[in-house]
């Protein structure tokens, strides 16, 4: 199948933080078939305001706390009341990116667990208080300003434990240097690990076993804050129009290249509603590794010719409807979009719906082919199968801390099923482009090579399109002038880390 002021203790509301207000466009928990309310205009906003601190305090403490207990951010978020949601997603990120140290201070500062509520509220401002530095990823508020707003929030939910709060913050701020070279400084396979990379250890070990050479990039690059990308439907005009329509509403972006021709990157994260043309379908908000899902499927690809019009093409697992949507930007075809989420199913619709498109929908699981499939083959078969999404943690930074060691080979046998049971449907010529948002083999180039093992009929052509695992590195992980550290990469994204972590490979079928 993907984001700093002082405030006094008595100042009822605040501006958001820079850096955090722009967080909700490019995250899942909002949608991205949301109409604009207005259109932007080359004027300055006025600022926004937000609730009290301490208010968004106790809304990330539940959410973290929740988070922990196997709950998504996202069905939290939509929980959220409307006010208080697009501050406590931001802090929600910055919580999670910090939540391996945040849980090792804890355990330092307050080694008997205090009460869930207080110890959400506790994590949350230390994850807020842990000093990086002043650059990207730093707290984004005044350290008394988080003291005396986690304070006045466990007040409102256990007075008793006030001074307890206050008194764990304080010694953190006086001992910080200490503490965090403390929790941080251990050897290889330890909790210090979890504390400096701010992931499970198991995630950390798969990435040492998987990526040898850059498993420490890829913890510090789900880190970060990703870009805003941008999909300019071909449809309505070229990228270099759609540029300038950009620039006229006063918003910087570039061209990000050949490899995705289509995409433009944000200098920053905007609304949606800031969008020109948005609502009539001009643009869509989509990762440049998620845009390569489109052409790889229906454009020609070094032998493989071009779809015809009129193909007939499936989308096995298609919501939220970003790369069904490309599809039909690209070519006239006969295009049927399968789900096994109604729900979900539904903002496919709403996508299509905005972008001017039509596909037959069916909420169906796309391994029972019994209880969907008309007997007719596939020209060709987009597969995005269910994965661990750990390619786009930097986009949603409650996965490493929702997954759990088992579920990769869940996922996988998974994702077998799904391969063995769509092949049969594919016209001998066609192809099937199998994708995931992962960094682990096991979901990719493992996958597929099982996949060839099992099918005599299927082939992997080489390709100078990029395909093989994409990492979230400038270069593809790659040093500068060196192979890329997957050797089934064929080409790099660039020298930014302008893509989420995916896995692409174009399997045909031997004609007749």
């Amino acid at each position: 199948m993907g984001h700093c002021v002082r405030i006094a203790k008595s100042l009822q509301c605040q501006v958001l933080p820079a850096g955090l207000e722009g967080l909700l466009p490019y995250t899942e928990a909002v949608s991205p078939t949301a109409k604009p309310s207005s259109v932007a205009s080359s004027s300055p906003a006025p600022a926004k305001l937000a609730p009290p601190l301490h208010k968004l305090l106790l809304q990330v403490a539940d959410a973290v706390q929740a988070v922990r207990a196997g709950r998504s951010l996202t069905e939290l978020l939509a929980q959220c009341p409307a006010e208080l949601r697009p501050g406590t997603q931001s802090l929600s990120f910055h919580v999670l990116r910090h939540l391996g140290a945040a849980e090792a201070l804890r355990a330092v500062l307050a080694p008997k667990s205090p009460p869930p509520k207080v110890e959400g509220l506790l994590l949350t401002a230390l994850a807020l208080l842990w000093d990086q530095g002043g650059g990207p990823g730093s707290a984004p508020y005044a350290d008394h300003t988080v003291v005396d707003q986690a304070v006045s929030a466990v007040r409102k939910r256990m007075p008793a434990s006030a001074g307890f709060v206050n008194a764990v913050l304080r010694r953190f701020l006086r001992e910080r240097a200490d503490l965090q070279a403390q929790v941080t400084a251990a050897e290889a396979g330890t909790a210090g690990e979890v504390a400096r990379y701010n992931h499970p250890r198991w995630w950390i070990e798969k990435l040492q076993a998987d990526w040898p050479e850059v498993w420490d990039q890829l913890l510090l690059a789900n880190n970060s804050h990703p870009p805003m990308t941008l999909r300019v439907n071909a449809r309505q005009g070229s990228t270099a129009e759609y540029l300038q329509r950009l620039q006229a509403a006063g918003i910087a972006a570039r061209v990000l290249g050949p490899l995705a021709p289509q995409a433009l990157v944000l200098e920053r994260a905007v609304p949606v509603s800031s969008l020109p043309g948005f609502a009539e379908g001009a643009v869509s908000v989509q990762d440049a590794a998620a845009q390569l899902a489109g052409p790889l499927t229906v454009l020609a690809q070094d032998g493989l010719p071009a779809l015809p019009a009129g193909a007939r093409v499936l989308d096995a697992c298609s919501a939220p409807g970003g790369k069904t949507a490309h599809l039909l930007e690209l070519a006239d075809l006969d295009l049927l979009a399968l789900d096994s989420d109604a729900q979900r199913l539904s903002r496919v619709q709403d996508n299509l719906q905005r972008l001017g498109q039509q596909a037959q929908l069916k909420a169906v699981d796309a391994r029972d082919t019994a209880s969907w499939w008309d007997g007719r083959l596939f020209d060709a078969i987009l597969l995005d199968a269910p994965c661990s999404a750990s390619g786009i943690v930097r986009r949603h930074p409650d996965v490493r801390w929702l997954r759990r060691p088992s579920d990769i080979a869940q996922l996988a046998a998974i994702q077998a099923q799904l391969l063995d049971a769509l092949w049969p449907l594919l016209k001998p010529g066609g192809r099937l482009v199998y994708a995931t948002c992962s960094l682990f083999k096991a979901e990719g180039e493992q996958q597929v090579d099982a996949f060839l093992q099992r099918q005599s009929d299927a082939l992997r052509p080489a390709l100078q399109a990029v395909t093989g695992h994409l990492l979230p590195l400038a270069h593809n992980g790659a040093p500068p002038d060196g192979a890329p550290p997957d050797a089934s990469a064929s080409a790099s994204p660039g020298t930014e880390a302008l893509f989420d972590g995916f896995f692409y490979a174009v399997l045909s079928k031997r004609a007749a």
